[in-house]
């Protein structure tokens, strides 16, 4: 027997054998397509990311440039900013892309509410609140996709051990085992037909050629 093989070569075994080698075929194919939709899919989420950045960044910079105008004008605003309740309206959802769970993250769009006193507040207040409810907006979307992202990397790299598990050990090891049970069942009949043709001759059917 060939070395690292432990089967025996008869014909049952040679059809399990490419039985295994035909489902793990497709086994990598499947994997080979998740893995690509998984791509991209999260091609798109970075390249959104990206956008959402350059946006949080220049939402959170107008927002606390606002705030300190605000205190410049006001003092410390911190005793009305703490009149403004906390915002509890997000949601989380999933969606399933190839058995990948992606979060969808909903902020209730709330209208801004004078929930503080006018007295001891002015317009630049009022827009240091606005700026920063759209900040909340952005977040919320930034968390998702970023959150998306690192599930669907962590996903991929899952996905490609596997898929290289089975092309570069599993179905290579089947193939050769399929050689080796095949040559040895060749070997096998040959040896039939040359001990059939022995007994042959010496019944005096036919000269041994």
């Amino acid at each position: 027997m060939a070395d690292g093989f432990n089967i025996t070569p008869t014909k049952g075994n040679l059809m399990a054998v490419q039985k295994s080698l035909q489902l793990s075929t497709s086994g990598f194919a499947l994997l080979d397509r998740k893995r690509n939709i998984l791509i991209r899919e999260m091609m798109q989420l970075i390249d959104k990311a990206k956008e959402l950045r350059g946006q949080i960044s220049g939402a959170y910079r107008q927002a606390y440039e606002a705030l300190q105008d605000a205190n410049v004008t006001l003092g410390v605003v911190e005793e009305a900013a703490s009149a403004i309740p906390v915002d509890n309206g997000v949601t989380v959802t999933y969606r399933s892309v190839m058995g990948v769970e992606i979060p969808t993250v909903h902020l209730e769009p709330q209208e801004p509410q004078m929930c503080y006193g006018l007295d001891k507040t002015n317009s630049r207040f009022d827009y240091a609140y606005v700026c920063f409810q759209k900040v909340k907006q952005i977040t919320a979307v930034l968390a998702e996709v970023e959150n998306s992202i690192y599930r669907l990397a962590n996903a991929i790299r899952k996905t490609q051990r596997r898929a290289n598990a089975l092309e570069n050990i599993v179905i290579p090891r089947y193939q050769e085992t399929v050689r080796f049970i095949t040559d040895a069942l060749e070997e096998k009949e040959r040896e039939e037909f040359g001990r059939m043709k022995v007994i042959k001759a010496q019944k005096g059917d036919r000269p041994v050629s």
